[in-house]
Parts: structure tokens; sequence; C-alpha cells
């Protein structure tokens, strides 16, 4: 199961174990199983004095295998292999019910002890998704710290008539006690927050409280990380209120195109960001929602970030670098389809579409790499783009022709997205040409036509542009003074992570010139 460089990585993991604990696995007679039992063996045989393993339980998801801490009455499960992605899920998970402490703030593990009831989480995941990682060990991490919360991570691949029976389209999806509790990325402040009803007000009373920043950015991306940066190492007090660090990089696949990186993938990539500003000591306050800006009432005085969970915070200057989401199609059918086969994520959902019609809407680069990377796992994919040609690069285009299960239809206008018991089961589009309309029969939609961004609490308050983009100059000042912006979310062209982390170290160094000049 594992190769030798693998195997010699995860025995330099293992001696970090502390507390014996026991692997049980229920198996049948399938190959999954089979490699199941050889994963275990091999985890076994590294760390023999800590770990043991059994062959003989009773599970009714078959194969699986539980985690079990000697002396304790934690409950956490795996059903089905977690390599892939999760394979740094199975090591954390191992070493942290090993005794080895995680890297999460003590408040959030004292949280997670606190929280009083029965919480049974099932969560849905595929080996591909980049977006699950976090949720699996989020509930793993809660699993091992309170024996209140049972968690069996369970990948889709193995259980694919339980998949279906439960209508699952998208991962990560996490039922509790039997009812749908989410479908997403989360981070386990956000999964604690949505079980400990008191969280949101001390948090707000906590950020309230701060002293004054000298440069407050908002958002985590690639320009709020490079502000931060720039910012902190002019040694002023800085921070960053973020809705998830790293933003829309976490649902990058691959990226090879950063100069002095020669590949990675967007998780890596936004876990690199957050670990370098925080070594520069910069206050990073994760899960916070900007709501309003209240500009400063006199020159040089504070400028007001008001934030969703009711709570403020106050700077000299702040940077906006909140960045932008995915595009709706906004015809019929998309909201009440969405993750019932209307998805965004190819990379994430693409595996729960194996063997089934699909469509890609959107023709440019992202359109057609979707398209490209869905027609090695699903029966057929159809591509629908709005303009007369396809926008994507000319290679794209080329790859995306040579594949014999893929159909193009331009100049094509969506017009529904239709379904039946609960989920897609086809699409209209209309040939702008001859205005015929057409129906395709399928069962998921990926939707990737573009950024929307993330500027609508700023309405009133900073000038926008006819697409809602902050008005920026060369440097990166906003018509408010004090107030700067970086990223996807101004009107600077072509929206490249490289161009954002440019943007937010001018904006710092902007900042940092407001303040020594006011």
């Amino acid at each position: 199961m594992l190769d030798d460089t693998l195997k010699a990585q995860l025995a330099a993991y293992l001696e970090r174990v502390t507390l014996p604990f026991e692997m049980v696995a229920s198996l049948d007679d399938s190959e999954t199983s089979r490699d199941m039992r050889s994963l275990l063996e091999t985890i076994q045989g590294l760390r023999a004095d800590m770990i043991s393993v059994r062959f003989d339980g009773a599970d009714a998801r078959k194969p699986s295998f539980s985690l079990q801490r000697t002396g304790t009455a934690t409950s956490l499960r795996f059903a089905g292999l977690p390599l892939g992605h999760e394979f740094t899920s199975l090591v954390l998970a191992l070493l942290w019910t090993g005794g080895h402490p995680p890297k999460v703030e003590q408040d959030v593990i004292d949280q997670i002890k606190s929280l009083d009831g029965d919480f049974n989480f099932d969560v849905y995941m595929s080996l591909t998704c980049h977006n699950c990682p976090d949720v699996v060990q989020a509930l793993a991490l809660m699993a091992i710290f309170n024996p209140k919360v049972k968690t069996t991570v369970i990948e889709g691949g193995a259980f694919q008539q339980e998949v279906t029976e439960r209508d699952i389209m998208a991962v990560p999806m996490v039922f509790l006690n039997g009812q749908m509790f989410s479908s997403g990325h989360m981070l386990v402040e956000e999964i604690v927050g949505k079980l400990d009803t008191g969280a949101a007000a001390k948090d707000a009373a906590k950020l309230s409280a701060k002293d004054p920043y000298d440069v407050l950015i908002i958002g985590g991306g690639p320009a709020g990380a490079a502000a931060a940066i720039y910012a902190a190492r002019k040694g002023i007090r800085t921070g960053v209120a973020a809705e998830r660090f790293g933003g829309q990089v976490n649902d990058t696949m691959a990226i090879e195109n950063y100069p002095s990186v020669q590949e990675t993938d967007g998780p890596k990539f936004a876990a690199a960001l957050e670990a370098q500003t925080r070594s520069y000591g910069v206050d990073i306050m994760n899960l916070q929602v900007a709501q309003s800006l209240v500009p400063a009432a006199e020159p040089g005085g504070l400028i007001e970030v008001k934030l969703a969970n009711g709570g403020s915070l106050k700077s000299k200057t702040v940077i906006l670098s909140t960045g932008a989401r995915w595009r709706n199609v906004n015809v019929p059918g998309e909201q009440e389809y969405k993750n019932k086969g209307v998805a965004y994520c190819p990379h994430c959902d693409g595996p729960l579409f194996k063997g089934k019609d699909v469509a890609v809407i959107g023709g440019g680069n992202s359109g057609i790499e979707a398209a490209i990377d869905l027609a090695g796992v699903v029966k057929h994919v159809t591509v629908i783009e709005f303009m007369p040609e396809l926008k994507a690069d000319a290679v794209l285009v080329k790859k995306l022709h040579s594949l014999p299960n893929v159909t193009v239809h331009t100049n094509a206008q969506t017009m529904e997205i239709t379904g039946q018991d609960g989920k897609v089961n086809g699409m209209k589009y209309k040939d702008r040409a001859t205005e015929a309309e057409h129906l395709v029969k399928l069962e998921g939609v990926f939707v990737q036509i573009g950024l929307v961004p993330n500027t609508e609490w700023l309405k009133g308050t900073v000038e926008l542009s006819k697409f809602g983009e902050i008005i920026v100059d060369a440097k990166g000042h906003t018509n408010v003074p004090g107030v700067f912006a970086a990223g996807d979310c101004t009107t600077v062209p072509f929206k490249q992570i490289v161009i954002a982390a440019g943007d937010g170290s001018k904006a710092a160094l902007s900042a940092f010139d407001h303040l020594i000049r006011h």
C-alpha cells in the first residue's frame, strides 16, 4: 500500500506517539478490505510498542476501522481507505489518538471538551477533494477530545449505494444524528461555533476589546497575506480579519505559475501563506465576516470595521482584500439543485458523478480545465459557452477537442437546470443563432463562469465600479482616506495569485506611507 519513502515518513511521524491505542478493523472479502488490512498492518509494524491492531470488528460498514486510545471512550472510524488527500487526515488522527498535541488554539480545544450532548457525525468525502481534509480533521479532532462526539469518515467511492440513498452529490457533506448538518468547506472553529450557540457573542466581545491596529486587513487571500507580511515587517501593529485564511486559493487544485514555486496545490499554498504571516506576529482572526466600514470621523482618526457577529475592530488604516467568489449562472433550478447536481468544484465533486452525464457551463480556462478533468471520470461532458467561440487558451481547447466523450455547444445560452425528485436531471439551453431551445439529459452541472467581487458590504462607503470592484489608483488608494484595497476585489486587471500578492504588498507600503505622513 505504501512505498518505502512514504513508510519512512510515516515512521518518523509515529515516533511522536506517546500513548498506546488500538485499531479495530471490520473487513469483508473485497480488494479494498485486503488493502486496508495491509495498510493497518504496516502502521502497526512501525510502532508495535504503542499501536495494536485487531481484525475482528463487527461494524456494518465494511471495510472500516476505528481508532481507540487505551482507557478512553472515544469513537473515531474511517470507512473506506483514507488515502489521496485524506492520508494526511489519517496521519493526524493517529498522532492525536496517540497523544501528540494538535496545532489548534487551546481555547478551541477547551470549547470542544465543553460540548454537551450526543453528537454522532457522518462525514462523506472523496479522495480527490481538497476541501474535505479540513472538515475530516476537524471532526476527527472533536471525536478524540470529547467522548460525546462520535465521528465516522466515509469515502464515497467505496460506499456508492449509501451515497445514492442519501442523495449525496457534493463533498464534503456532514450529517449529524442522521440529519444534514453542513455541505462544503468548514474549519473546526466553525463547526464548534455552530454547536456552541453562545460562541458568537463571546467572540464578538473578545474582538471588540482589542486595541486599535496600525493596519487592519480585511481578507486573508494572497493579497491580504502579502499585505500583512509587508506591514508587520515595518514593526507596526497588524491584524487580519478573514472569513477563511487563503480565500479562494483553498479551492484551487494546481498552482504552476507562481514564480519560484514550480508546482503546488491551493490548500498547501494557503497553509504556507498563513504560516509565514503568523511568523511575523500578525493577529489573525479567522471566521470573521465584515459587515460595514465606518470611515474616520476626522483626519487621522480611527476607522471602524463592524463584523457580522456583532463585534467591531478599529484601526488607523484599513486594507480591503476580500477577494471574489464563483459567479452564479442565475437561471431557474440553480439554487434549488445546488449540491444536488449543481456544483462549482470539479476536483471535489467530480468523482461523485463517475459514469454519469454532466455539463460544464463556461468556455474560459476554468471551464475547459474542468471539462478535461471531468472527461476522465464521467461518461460524457457537454460544454455550454455563451460566446461564439471558446475563450480558453488554445492548448486547452486543442486538448478538449481530442477527447471522445465531450460535446461543445458555443453561442449557447443556458436557460434552466431541470430536476426531479430533488436532484438534477437535465439542462435547457438556447442556440443564440437560431433561437431553438434544446434539452440535454444529465445528472450534474458544473458552473465555471468567472468571479464576483466580495464587496456588497462596502456599497455607499467606498467607490465601486459598475462590476462591483473597488476603484483603486496605482498605489492602492480608495476614495476614503486611510482605506486601501488590493487583489481580486479591485479594478486591477487580470485576477491572478501573483498579481494579488503584488497588489497586497503595494497596499501595505501605501498604508505605511499614509501612517508616517499623518
